[in-house]
């Protein structure tokens, strides 16, 4: 065949390099392009990640063994040369942004996979991501610069993705509670932290400042930003670096297990408090009072019972985190030579936790022997994790180790125990003994410093409790209707058939609830019923669809998934056809999203209603597909 120029655009060389032109024929393969390309730039890199994008198409060339005259590519086409991986910026329900590397070629259903991997998250299936609402930022706003975590450095996992996302529902391999490229610095450990540990809650002003639907219209508009599970980001008009959501689409969450579920249980109760506090979902004022209570004990509970995550390398078994280290100190005839701290009236057991956060228990000890462990304390890192208010009395040791730092907790009964530890394990950090001149100078430094916390803990509080802005606990209509001071004593008086329930019993309780609303689940769409004049409001639910008046907002009708014979798209015109038994047919088109986002919903929700355990480890992609992607899946 007769040879012909062929010129491609390399990202690599830069955006003022000119093209490469490269001499081609007809029936060279796709492969044989890249690796002439590659010779001619003559730039030694891993290209294992780079492929051709086809601009006027829109549409990569992924299948190398294709030729040019298969792919119908001539000399006038325009043909980029880059990675398929790149930055994206991710916003996730708790409010921290990352950013991180997302594959663009990939279907997002696939990228989404990929993204809930890296972060922990099972069953990705029901999670999508979304074009964010733009927030209009005043002047000042603009100056401060958003704290975004990195997470581009983790490599990208080598295989197949058949093989990479085979054991998507199945118990992930973690290292001391958390996957391996979290474990390799502090910096990404304290990442892993903040996206499996609740945030406080958020100041009013900041609630406030959130957009807020005022209407199911409004809650309508929100829907149509969902990107298209069919179609990899390029294709959808994302470029590097671009900001998106990522956020539970489908509200049928399928074996919740807290053990192994921490990042999605944080994620999912992040994602429910904002939908309560917006006002997503409706619910009523003793509810909003309930879900405040619960907001607050979970703050107070998460405060006083960290989440800890250890480095040492020989708790990678998640069972043996549970046979924790204990520790026996004793001051009195400890040397100076080794700065070993024995310990005469408790037995001490470090909190090496797994994800769960196990915590320690000081038992009494009558008989003091040998010391079970012994730890040099030179030069390790002393910090206290302390909350006077909630009883909380942590001491922090980072002890230097071959492999990195080993992380020990170590729990006192009480600020007196407490002073004493924190003066000893601090000399010994330093190399001194006990004995020394400065020891109970250090104690009292301590004391003192313990009791200015406990006058500002009790000194600005409410009568009957700690510190409690109730106003960051409801939603700004509450704000309106009353005054902290009497909202207080409601969410207290709520906060009593709570108290008593740990962390995950909380989220889960707080889950429970926010599932039993009436409108939970119910994401809407503003269509045009055929035969009809006016617009109104389709609710699609886990189990049904519902017809909405939009002038009074009362439901006109429902029609439920298990009566559903077939549903249909006519591309052409955009528009749904939905049959049911008993000879019921429904057509309509949508106006404030496409048609191929309702389609995915309901395709979606089906979906979800096929998984069950006995084929819980694999995730049925090719089903997936055929249910939500239309014509472009055939």
């Amino acid at each position: 065949m007769a040879a012909w120029d062929l010129s491609v655009t390399v990202e690599d060389l830069g955006s003022d390099a000119p093209p490469v032109t490269i001499s081609v024929a007809s029936d060279l393969h796709v492969g044989g392009v890249i690796l002439k390309l590659v010779e001619k730039t003559q730039i030694k890199r891993d290209w294992s990640d780079h492929a051709l994008w086809w601009e006027q198409k829109q549409q990569w060339l992924l299948r190398t063994a294709w030729t040019l005259e298969k792919y119908g590519i001539h000399a006038d086409a325009r043909l980029l040369f880059m990675p398929q991986h790149k930055p994206l910026k991710l916003g996730l329900p708790n409010g921290i942004t990352l950013r991180l590397r997302a594959s663009f070629s990939c279907p997002v259903f696939q990228t989404v996979m990929g993204i809930c991997r890296m972060l922990n998250i099972r069953h990705p299936e029901e999670l999508s991501l979304l074009r964010p609402v733009e927030e209009k930022k005043k002047k000042k706003d603009k100056d401060l610069a958003e704290e975004i975590y990195d997470l581009t450095e983790v490599p990208l996992s080598s295989g197949t993705l058949s093989t990479l996302y085979l054991h998507y529902m199945s118990r992930p391999c973690l290292y001391n509670g958390m996957p391996a490229h979290f474990v390799d610095s502090p910096q990404m450990e304290a990442i892993y932290k903040m996206l499996s540990v609740t945030q406080p809650p958020p100041a009013p002003e900041v609630i406030a400042k959130q957009y807020r639907p005022a209407s199911v219209v409004d809650k309508a508009h929100i829907n149509g930003r969902w990107l298209d599970s069919s179609r990899c980001l390029m294709q959808q008009g994302i470029q590097e670096n671009d900001r998106l959501w990522l956020r539970f689409k489908y509200a049928a969450f399928y074996d919740i297990e807290p053990k192994y579920d921490v990042v999605r249980l944080t994620q999912l109760y992040e994602q429910a408090r904002w939908a309560i506090l917006l006002e997503d979902v409706d619910c009523t004022e003793e509810e909003m009072m309930l879900f405040g209570a619960l907001q607050y004990h979970i703050s107070k509970v998460a405060q006083s019972e960290p989440q800890m995550l250890s480095t040492n390398a020989a708790m990678d078994d998640l069972e043996s985190a549970l046979m924790s280290l204990e520790v026996k100190m004793e001051g009195e005839n400890s040397s100076a030579s080794d700065h070993e701290i024995e310990q005469r009236d408790c037995v001490f057991q470090a909190q090496e936790a797994d994800a769960e956060g196990i915590q320690t228990v000081l038992s009494k000890e009558e008989s003091i022997g040998e010391p079970i462990q012994q730890i040099n304390l030179r030069g390790c890192e002393v910090a206290p994790d302390v909350n006077v208010a909630s009883q909380k009395f942590l001491i922090r040791l980072l002890i230097p180790a071959p492999e990195g730092m080993n992380e020990v907790y170590l729990r006192c009964e009480n600020e007196q125990q407490y002073a004493q530890w924190m003066a000893a394990c601090r000399l010994a950090s330093k190399g001194k003994s006990l004995a020394d001149s400065s020891f109970q100078s250090e104690i009292q430094s301590i004391r003192s410093f313990l009791a200015m916390q406990k006058t500002n803990s009790h000194g600005n509080a409410p009568a009957g409790d700690e510190s409690i802005n109730t106003h960051s606990l409801v939603s700004p209509r509450y704000h309106k209707k009353y005054k902290p001071k009497q909202l207080t004593p409601r969410i207290l008086d709520a906060y009593q058939n709570v108290a008593q329930l740990s962390l995950t019993d909380a989220l889960m309780r707080f889950l429970q609830i926010w599932q039993a609303l009436p409108d939970f689940g119910l994401s809407y769409v503003v269509v045009r019923f055929k035969g009809s004049r006016k617009d109104e409001v389709l609710g699609i639910a886990p189990n049904r669809l519902i017809r909405i008046d939009l002038g009074v907002g009362d439901v006109v009708k429902t029609w439920r998934y298990n009566n559903m014979k077939q549903w249909n798209v006519n591309w052409d015109i955009r528009q749904m056809a939905i049959e049911f038994d008993g000879n019921v047919n429904i057509a309509f088109s949508c106006v404030t999203a496409d048609c191929k986002i309702v389609h995915e919903f309901i395709g979606g929700y089906i979906f979800m209603s096929t998984r069950s355990r006995e084929k819980s480890d694999t995730l049925n992609e090719e089903l997936f597909h055929k249910l939500t992607g239309g014509h472009e899946a055939l």
